[in-house]
């Protein structure tokens, strides 16, 4: 990076000294799940929703095997408008029915300013894609909704226009942005993009924001998923965001690319084991609390203040349950020793 003061501000950190890691400010997604801290979250879920039975099942077996949130794609950006395009607003709610199912937060994508209002109702994170990570109409009506962002790299974006895509996101008033590795275009034909792993220390080392990778986008095949997200956590990333799919031959968008629930499996087995060997962990799902979502866009909403009141209300009631448990075991811990 240039020794000259970056243009970007909001983004960058406050001071320059100091242990890199330690200085990522984390994003808090519900009262007990933050993305940037001491473990290693992961997202997944198939790259779009097509029905209710296989989200469910996609969001049971990640939340099964370690996974934090449920991605999955109700509005599709391709790169043909004659391919699948998502469901749109019925993929919306079945991903809010899934979430009342699993109480898996849900990561979704916003394309356009005309659906932020409306995916910000239902989605816990607003993922920004790569094809619209200059939009910047879109970047600032996200920054006034105060959602957590999901910001995922160009495929031929800089790191400074990354950081200053994000800048737009903070300054329209939402600190709360997360940044996406997924591979930048190179010459390089057999991958579907090149994973910069580079880019992960020197996002760390340039930014206060939390850092995650997708492997699956980096990658195009189901095979490079694995060695990417271990090279990730490796590298020192918060998390991942990965794509499964109960069957991945019938995938309606990315076939090629998405992991089969044994696959992913055993993403969260290795991944783990580097943590460790990095002094972290996996994040184990902590549900978040289950409340009515929107029946549909016209119909009787949740407000945020309610969901925001179950939220802290269950987070309440867990870190009471815990205290207890560590008392209880502290007590019978005592007993015995004077026993």
């Amino acid at each position: 990076m240039s020794q000259s003061a970056p243009e970007y501000t909001l983004a960058a950190h406050p001071t320059t000294v100091g242990d890199a890691r330690a200085s990522t400010k984390p994003v808090r997604v519900t009262p007990t799940l933050v993305i940037g801290g001491h473990d290693v979250i992961v997202a997944a879920g198939p790259c779009s929703v097509e029905g209710y039975d296989m989200l469910l099942a996609s969001a049971r077996h990640v939340q099964a095997a370690g996974g934090t949130l449920l991605r999955g794609g109700a509005f599709k950006p391709r790169t043909s408008p004659y391919a699948f395009q998502g469901l749109g607003e019925e993929g919306l709610l079945l991903l809010a029915s899934v979430r009342e199912q699993t109480g898996m937060p849900i990561v979704t994508e916003v394309m356009d300013t005309r659906q932020v209002a409306r995916v910000a109702q239902i989605a816990d994170v607003l993922q920004v894609g790569a094809r619209n990570m200059q939009n910047f109409p879109l970047l600032a009506e996200l920054g006034r909704a105060g959602k957590p962002v999901l910001l995922k790299r160009g495929a031929s974006a800089r790191i400074s226009e990354l950081l200053l895509a994000a800048e737009y996101v903070i300054a329209n008033g939402n600190e709360r942005v997360i940044l996406c590795e997924r591979g930048i275009r190179t010459f390089e034909t057999i991958t579907r993009n090149t994973l910069d792993i580079s880019a992960i220390p020197v996002l760390k080392a340039e930014t206060h924001l939390p850092v995650i990778v997708d492997p699956s986008h980096a990658g195009g095949r189901a095979d490079l998923v694995l060695p990417l997200a271990l090279a990730a956590i490796a590298a020192g990333a918060d998390g991942l965001i990965v794509e499964v799919h109960p069957d991945p031959s019938t995938a309606r968008s990315d076939a090629d690319q998405q992991l089969t629930f044994a696959q992913f499996t055993d993403l969260m087995h290795g991944i783990s084991l580097i943590a460790a060997a990095t002094n972290r962990a996996v994040r184990k799902p902590i549900p978040s609390p289950v409340v009515p979502n929107i029946a549909t866009s016209d119909g009787a909403a949740m407000s945020h203040d309610t969901r925001r009141l179950a939220e802290e209300t269950l987070a309440e009631e867990t870190l009471a349950e815990e205290t207890l448990a560590e008392e209880t075991l502290a007590e019978e811990t005592l007993a015995v020793v004077a026993a």
